[in-house]
């Protein structure tokens, strides 16, 4: 769903702001306003925080592209195909990136009791590694080896 105009009308004009910056990072006051409209959205309070920690200028220029038209992969076959191998390597990255991500998640000591037993992750969706192309991933998609859940998140489909 794509969000309020003026939420992105006004996003637009801090990245601008943030841009004009000699060092983006120093813009303060801008990244708390961006980050309170961005709060206002449907996006993942997660990616949001990490974008704006980061102060990230061409990822939050993505979340606000996300916002202004959020794009869902078409299911028919794009006209440049990557090849076979392309797709086994970015499968492959993909998978590793998640086991990485969920290792990452269970081994934080700060979300549990350190004299439990522990527990698994509840991590299922990623964002794609940035490696290889979105054609390649909505390639991933159309042969049913990922499924797209939205906002540039993927998830295994276990076939």
């Amino acid at each position: 769903m794509p969000a309020d105009p003026e939420i992105v009308k006004k996003l637009n004009e801090l990245l601008g702001a943030i841009r004009a910056y000699p060092d983006p990072r120093r813009a303060s006051a801008e990244w708390k306003q961006a980050y309170n409209l961005l709060k206002k959205t449907d996006l993942e309070k997660n990616h949001v925080d990490n974008v704006v920690a980061m102060r990230g200028v061409e990822k939050l220029a993505a979340l606000i592209g996300d916002l202004a038209a959020p794009e869902e992969p078409t299911p028919e076959a794009p006209e440049n195909v990557p090849d076979d191998m392309t797709l086994q390597k970015a499968l492959r990255a993909f998978k590793k990136r998640l086991r990485l991500t969920r290792l990452d998640d269970e081994s934080q000591i700060s979300n549990r009791d350190p004299l439990s037993k522990g527990e698994a992750s509840k991590i299922d969706q990623i964002i794609p590694p940035f490696e290889f192309p979105k054609e390649v991933w909505d390639e991933l998609v159309r042969r049913d080896k990922l499924k797209y859940t939205g906002k540039g998140f993927y998830a295994l489909t276990g076939k």
